[in-house]
């Protein structure tokens, strides 16, 4: 086996290899190796030390299942020091990924050379974390600190081209390691060593906004506030002093209650990513699709799958839908390009890729077929029953409902083994999350393949039973129904909203209502024509006074220019309906309403585990994250649970 890092011979040079597949992870061996490596290259006095990988990136960064335990000398901040105050020039050869501790061994070193496919970036903050081995000191003097705070408090991973554009690094080459060993020398001693560079200069009004900003995206977490006082600190202090002070916040934010939830998420979406392996592969590949149904959510699923390189149909009832259906997908292209995330080639390439038909008998076969349509059961018997006689006995059926029997459709089926249920989070290109619907007749291998394209799309695919809502709207119910239950105990829409915020929620139950439609909880409400229990607030607001939400203008909030206020109607409402169910005494407020719903959530989440429609808390914890907007930083549901009680 061969050492994670060994020291080599170039004539004159010495070249440290980082061989520690498939991602070069720090750990204590690690660590140790590379010290041990350090040490023979300033014993034999080499000439120049170069740092490469034989992986397919540089370093990913830091073994994360290191952080449970207490650390271990060597420690990277020390390792790095010998580093930086080597006598010899020392270059960073980047032909892959920089990450994390990855970032900070390149930012040790006097050079930095770069392939167009290196990568450079500081995501501790992910992970409830500062950089601990110089990355907030040593990338503000290189870059800034305007780039720095993007990099280190918002997570921006940069390309070689930007890297080298912002000054991370120092030139781009086809081949850095060859570069590195015939460079001039006198080119490598010319440039100041790491620890030489000189402060940053202060950048107060970059230092306020990314407070403002990270106040507003990363509310209630402590790791991005202190990111920013070291940045801003490099500007103000030697480099010996807030190197010390790094690594004290890192030590400190190790052990936090945030660092260990956020550790669990990472390590529950590496295991949701990594299902496709637990499934058959019986060779199928998904390379061309079919989404039936160009409305907003048929078209962004249509997108999405075309920006994962597939070639897709989109199936609508005539020309005049089949028009604004590509005025939304055109639309959805348009907005990517706007914010930079797509080339005009890749534009034109993604227009391409979307053909549109009226017409079941002129589809050309597909892989996939995504009936998106309204939540109707015939309508989706219709519409599979009409795929099942177009498409191949080989093609993949799937249903992106979110409430309807799977069982049922699945009973209707030819095939039934080859359908599943694929539920997309609006707004589906962007949502991250996707519920992976097994019906009774799901075979394995169509499993596997919708794992396999989930990763293909980027999402965090959980698997779900068939019941009503699956995971995460059945949940979302239970939420509802009890914020409901404050109602009528004379809590108000706005205070349970705020006390969710307060707790962590993006937004409260009521903003969301608002924000989706009043309508459309209505209608599940009266599915099939039957109510789904008593007339509820919601269903007199959408009943009797036509509130639907934003859309209207009105809904649980009045909105004036766009902007949400309290509303008398509402206060009113609400009011009368405690008075009607005979609520005494003062309403709950603050901490005890986000207790409440936070327990009857809990409630559901075991619920739906005991009857195995969840297979893992880990699972209920990412669709709570992913697709409710429920507090990263908590761990996700079931794991507050835990720590919650004790």
């Amino acid at each position: 086996m061969p050492h994670k890092v060994r020291l080599e011979r170039h004539g004159k040079a010495g070249v440290i290899v980082f061989d520690a597949p498939p991602l070069n992870l720090i750990d204590r061996a690690f660590r140790a190796a590379f010290l041990d490596c350090l040490e023979a290259a300033r014993a034999q006095r080499v000439e120049r030390l170069v740092l490469t990988s034989a992986c397919r990136v540089f370093v990913a960064g830091a073994d994360a299942g290191e952080f449970g335990h207490p650390p271990e000398a060597p420690h990277l901040d020390d390792v790095l020091a010998t580093l930086a105050g080597l006598p010899m020039p020392t270059v960073a050869a980047l032909d892959g990924a920089a990450l994390g501790g990855g970032c900070e061994i390149a930012l040790a070193c006097r050079v930095r050379l770069a392939s167009r496919a290196a990568q450079l970036g500081l995501p501790e903050v992910t992970l409830g974390l500062v950089p601990g081995a110089g990355g907030t000191q040593r990338l503000p003097r290189l870059v800034g600190v305007p780039a720095a705070l993007d990099m280190i408090v918002f997570g921006k991973v940069l390309k070689a081209a930007e890297a080298l554009e912002v000054g991370a690094i120092t030139r781009l080459t086809d081949t850095p390691l060859q570069d590195a060993l015939t460079m001039q020398l006198s080119d490598l001693t010319s440039l100041m060593p790491p620890n030489a560079l000189p402060p940053p200069k202060p950048a107060p009004e970059a230092i306020a906004a990314a407070r403002a900003t990270a106040q507003r995206r990363s509310k209630g977490q402590i790791a991005p506030g202190r990111a920013i006082d070291l940045i801003e600190a490099s500007a103000e202090a030697p480099l010996a002093e807030t190197l010390r002070k790094e690594r004290a916040a890192f030590l400190n934010l190790r052990g936090t209650d945030q660092a260990r939830a956020l550790r669990h998420v990472f390590f529950a979406e590496r295991t949701a990513r990594a299902r496709a392996r637990h499934y058959p592969d019986d060779g199928r590949r998904i390379e061309t699709a079919c989404v039936v149904g160009g409305g907003t959510m048929g078209t962004a699923i249509a997108y999405t799958l075309a920006r994962a390189g597939l070639s897709v149909q989109l199936l609508e009832v005539d020309d005049a839908a089949c028009a604004r259906a590509r005025d939304g997908y055109d639309g959805l292209i348009s907005a990517a390009a706007g914010r930079g995330l797509l080339s005009q080639d890749d534009a034109a390439g993604l227009g391409a890729r979307l053909t549109l038909a009226t017409n079941y008998d002129r589809l050309a076969p597909a892989d996939m077929a995504i009936e998106a349509a309204y939540e109707d059961i015939e309508v989706k018997h219709d519409i599979l029953a009409r795929l099942e006689a177009a498409l191949p006995e080989t093609t993949i059926l799937a249903t992106n409902t979110s409430y309807l029997d799977l069982d049922a459709i699945a009973a209707r089926l030819s095939h039934p083994q080859r359908f599943l249920g694929l539920h997309f989070f609006s707004p589906a290109h962007i949502m991250k999350l996707l519920e992976v619907v097994r019906a009774e007749t799901t075979s394995e291998a169509c499993l596997g393949a919708a794992f396999r394209l989930a990763d293909r799309l980027g999402k965090i695919p959980v698997l779900s039973g068939v019941c009503d809502g699956f995971i995460g709207n059945r949940i979302l119910r239970r939420y509802r129904n009890a914020a409901d239950g404050l109602l009528l105990k004379g809590a108000l829409p706005w205070e349970i909203d705020e006390a969710m915020r307060a707790f962590g929620m993006a937004m409260g139950p009521y903003e969301t209502q608002d924000m989706s439609g009043l309508d459309i909880g209505h209608a599940n409400r009266r599915r099939d024509g039957v109510p789904q229990g008593p007339r509820s607030l919601g269903d007199m607001l959408v009943e009797d006074h036509r509130r639907l939400g934003r859309k209207t203008g009105a809904g649980w909030y009045d909105y004036v220019d766009g902007a949400p206020a309290p509303s008398d109607l509402v206060a009113e409402l609400v009011t009368s309906a405690a008075r009607d169910a005979g609520a005494s005494g003062p309403a709950p407020g603050g901490e005890a309403i986000s207790t409440l719903l936070v327990e009857a959530m809990i409630d559901e989440a075991r619920a739906l585990l005991d009857e195995g429609i969840a297979e893992t808390p880990e699972d209920v914890d990412l669709v709570l994250i992913h697709g409710y907007g429920f507090p990263r930083w908590r761990g996700g549901l079931m794991f507050h649970a835990s720590e919650s009680a004790g």
